[in-house]
């Protein structure tokens, strides 16, 4: 009965023994599967699809060059014009070109749209197939971790009954030893993968908000180009062809900007002086600085810009700011109104403000106003609504379309208003 009993033991050995040499290969098959070359780790169908991307965004990438090439030479075009004496043929070939230039804007931005939606499509697609191999990761992970808890489960022992020799057993170790470097191997592929999978979430969710911004600008750019059109068309209603016509019209332009400029210069000094002699009124400038007038958006011309369509009226010394017609103008800083002007019969409209710190701030192309003169306003204070539309009230003679045109003079002298701006 001991001999049966000792038989049946054996039997039993022999058969675990069996058991772990099978998953020893039934793991080394699978990790042989589940092996990673991450130099070329992806199917042919899957690198296709990714060479056809990569093609797809280089192309959008020369187009983008093509079309930045073409930009400049309208910029150039537009400079040469406005070199050249001011005339109503000249200045319909600034708006044609700046026309031009808008439509070409907007062409840029929209291939910007189409080669950030295929970087979109190629992150998409290196996200899912780095999902992929993180399950075959996980996946080989487990059936290792199976393998040795059935190994730490048999003993030496068992292992040596079920080899003949001691060459076979050492044999039957290595491949356990390989299988336990396989597992470490494993899992630092596993971590590799998952810091290459955070990483491109990342981009994907870059790419997607300057996705919405781009499209955002496109908005913008086509506004632009709508305010290039009107500006022509307005020039052209108002001149009907006639090269004295513009001459007169040009006249009455230089002539209102410079009576602003004068009146703009002058009050400086002279409301200073009045506020300084007022009872208890005092002039301190706000700690947190100048705040943006109309809501933060396009700047449609810089402080003396080189593409001004109206350059040879005046260097314009401001920023103009994107705002339809009759949106809400806030005093930039607390301060007294120092101007007010409302332009009638489409004459140029303003309002002044004198700050501390020797500052001042104007707001050009007003519609409507608010405030009186000599009133203390404080910052983010409601003083008007903008303008701009040519013909409009407080439009002035020639425009660019709706806007706000923001001046920020430091004792008199006007500075770049962005150098200001949070």
């Amino acid at each position: 009965m001991k001999k049966i009993n000792e038989l049946i033991l054996f039997l039993l050995i022999i058969g675990l023994c069996v058991s772990a040499v099978n998953l020893v290969f039934i793991a080394r098959e699978k990790s042989a599967g589940a092996q990673i070359d991450y130099n070329n780790n992806t199917p042919s169908l899957l690198n296709k699809e990714l060479k056809d991307l990569n093609n797809g965004i280089g192309d959008k990438k020369k187009e983008i060059e093509r079309l930045q090439d073409k930009q400049k030479k309208f910029s150039d075009a537009i400079s040469a014009k406005q070199g050249e004496k001011a005339s109503l043929n000249n200045q319909l070939s600034i708006l044609d070109n700046r026309a031009a230039k808008a439509e070409l804007d907007i062409e840029l931005v929209e291939t910007d749209i189409e080669k950030t939606n295929l970087e979109i499509q190629k992150t998409d697609l290196e996200i899912k197939e780095g999902n992929k191999q993180i399950e075959k990761e996980k996946s080989y992970i487990a059936n290792v971790l199976g393998l040795i808890y059935k190994r730490d489960n048999i003993s030496t022992l068992e292992i040596l009954l079920l080899n003949n020799t001691l060459s076979e057993f050492l044999s039957q170790s290595k491949y356990l030893e390989d299988v336990n470097r396989e597992i470490e191997e494993s899992l630092e592929n596993f971590k590799k993968l998952k810091r290459l999978s955070e990483k491109e979430k990342k981009n994907l969710e870059a790419q997607k908000a300057e996705l919405r911004i781009l499209k955002e600008e496109l908005a913008q750019r086509q506004q632009s180009l709508n305010s290039e059109k009107e500006t022509k068309i307005y020039v052209l209603s108002q001149v009907k062809q006639s090269e004295r016509e513009y001459e007169r019209l040009l006249a009455l332009a230089k002539k209102e900007q410079a009576d602003a400029a004068a009146e703009i210069a002058s009050l400086e000094k002279l409301v200073r002086a009045k506020i300084a002699a007022m009872e208890g009124a005092k002039l301190e400038f706000n700690d947190n600085g100048f705040i943006w007038p109309v809501t933060k958006n396009v700047i449609t011309a810089y402080f003396h810009d080189p593409d001004y369509p109206f350059r040879y009226i005046f260097e314009h010394p401001a920023v103009d700011i994107r705002a339809a017609q009759g949106t809400t103008l806030k005093a930039s800083a607390s301060g007294y109104v120092a101007r007010t002007k409302y332009g009638a019969g489409g004459a140029y409209g303003y309002i002044m403000l004198i700050h501390g710190d020797g500052l001042s701030t104007v707001y050009g192309h007003v519609s409507k106003i608010f405030v009186t003169e000599d009133e203390y306003v404080v910052q983010g204070q409601p003083i008007g609504l903008s303008g701009g539309i040519p013909g409009t009230p407080g439009a002035g003679r020639l425009t660019t379309g709706p806007h706000l045109h923001f001046e920020v003079r430091l004792n008199g002298i006007p500075v770049d208003p962005l150098a200001y701006l949070p």
